[in-house]
């Protein structure tokens, strides 16, 4: 063959295939679920993570890979407001014109050079390698160019360029500076009160890492079996929660696996137990669960009406999620039944019941520390299409408690339009009706404010920010 038709050599360096990086390549698919699907990280990485610890050979994760992976996925998701702030300083045009899938290859990059101790250089080629192998050359190129400028300053470097001064605009320097919506900065200002210090030690709590917390199902198993696990100490304020060190795996608790213990949020066990204290007078039988799915809260309302021979009817509007609440009542001690019903539209007639508990859907700002995607997909005007639902809800649940008996009013967010607001607004159409102060029904938990009702929050307590208030039918 002559010369002039050979393909002509290139005269840089000679092609070398990208090196693949399991663990970034799993992070990336997870942000990538996250943002294509309207995943949640907490249901699409632990599959991921599963498969990649079955996989055999140098893929096959063990526990430094799985905990590595969790902190980029989840570090990322946290602080992705902050990152965008620094990431649009460093690159020449609208962050809203970079390709989703290259912007997330940023975001990955420049958690591990501002959030973690990756060195620098280690943070640049790594995130350059997943560039190639998951964008292609060319545009690892311009994730290579962006990143080296990101690694000119470190995070207060960055802060200090890209935050607005508190002066100036506090709630634009709060939301950079601790990568939450403004609109969240200012809706969580307003529930808690106070000054400066209160506000930034929650959204700081906010963008911790949760620890996984468990509740030994009353009846069926102990605290105290619990605690025999690796690593476990108690809860801080329920009789029934343990808390897991950090890595710590529920799946590997043997009581979790047979359902006799799960995996809840010590806050939400706080919800049950004070619905399940408050003094009765006359029978005491009949149970409801409005809001069931997917039956973390039953479960424990359940085991908790069994020892008093009560029967629990968990009512929960979607089938799918019914079947989950199905799941986690097996086994329990005493009576309950599972309905496919709309909250709003009751199966059973009115004042059937002794105690009642609705957990409305909500926002979900309460538990932005499991959920930190949760912070940037919702919008101030979801509070509008949650508002008829709540207050349906408590409508329902007032009219389907007895005289004398109890509702609960609770929502994982701390969001005052979703909180006192719906409470005020039903309360005005049921005259007879008295608030119940829930705080002596949480004995030792400190910081519980004026009451009647009970605002539960990350930094004080630990616990997601659980809202509740307890409401006695009086005529």
């Amino acid at each position: 063959m002559s010369d002039q038709h050979r393909r002509p050599r290139s005269s840089g360096k000679p092609y070398r295939r990208p090196k693949k990086d399991p663990v970034r390549i799993l992070a990336f698919e997870a942000l990538r679920a996250v943002d294509e699907r309207d995943a949640y990280a907490n249901l699409v990485l632990p599959p991921l993570l599963r498969k990649a610890r079955q996989k055999e050979g140098p893929e096959k994760f063990d526990a430094r890979d799985a905990a590595l992976a969790t902190e980029l996925v989840y570090g990322t998701l946290r602080r992705q407001g902050t990152y965008d702030a620094v990431l649009s300083a460093c690159v020449d045009r609208p962050l809203g014109d970079v390709d989703p899938p290259v912007l997330d290859v940023l975001s990955l990059g420049a958690h591990q050079l501002l959030g973690t101790r990756i060195p620098t250089h280690a943070a640049v080629s790594a995130t350059v390698e997943l560039a190639r192998v998951v964008l292609g050359d060319g545009r690892a190129k311009f994730v290579n160019a962006v990143l080296r400028k990101v690694a000119q300053h470190d995070l207060d470097g960055w802060l200090e360029r890209v935050a607005p001064p508190y002066d100036e605009d506090p709630e634009d320097h709060l939301a950079v500076v601790h990568s939450h919506p403004r609109w969240v900065v200012s809706a969580l200002w307003d529930s808690l009160g106070g000054g400066r210090a209160g506000i930034e030690e929650l959204l700081r709590a906010d963008n911790e890492r949760p620890e996984v917390t468990l509740v030994a199902r009353p009846g069926r198993a102990t605290a105290e079996e619990l605690l025999g696990e690796d690593a476990a100490v108690p809860g801080r304020w329920s009789p029934y929660a343990v808390r897991l060190a950090e890595g710590g795996e529920p799946g590997a608790v043997e009581a979790v696996r047979d359902g006799r213990a799960g995996v809840q949020d010590e806050g939400s066990q706080l919800v049950a137990i004070a619905l399940a204290g408050v003094p009765l007078d006359g029978p005491d039988r009949r149970w409801l669960d409005g809001c069931a799915g997917p039956g973390g809260k039953a479960a424990l309302l359940g085991a908790l009406a069994a020892e008093r021979g009560a029967l629990l009817v968990a009512s929960e509007k979607q089938t799918h999620r019914a079947g989950l609440v199905t799941r986690a009542l097996e086994g329990n001690p005493g009576p309950y039944q599972v309905i496919v019903a709309d909250g709003t539209r009751p199966a059973w007639r009115p004042g059937s019941f002794d105690r009642v508990l609705v957990d409305v859907p909500c926002t979900g700002l309460g538990a932005l520390r499991r959920r930190p995607e949760a912070r940037w997909r919702r919008r101030p005007e979801d509070l509008e299409g949650f508002a008829p639902l709540q207050r349906g809800l408590l409508r329902t649940a007032l009219e389907s408690v007895r005289v004398g008996g109890v509702v609960g009013y609770a929502t994982c967010s701390p969001h005052l339009a979703e909180t006192r607001a719906v409470v005020a607004d039903v309360l005005k159409q049921y005259p007879d009706t008295d608030l119940v102060d829930a705080r002596p029904l949480l004995p030792g938990v400190p910081d519980l404010g004026e009451g009647p009702d009970v605002q539960l929050w990350p930094h004080l307590h630990g616990t997601d920010a659980m809202y509740l208030a307890l409401i006695r039918r009086t005529g």
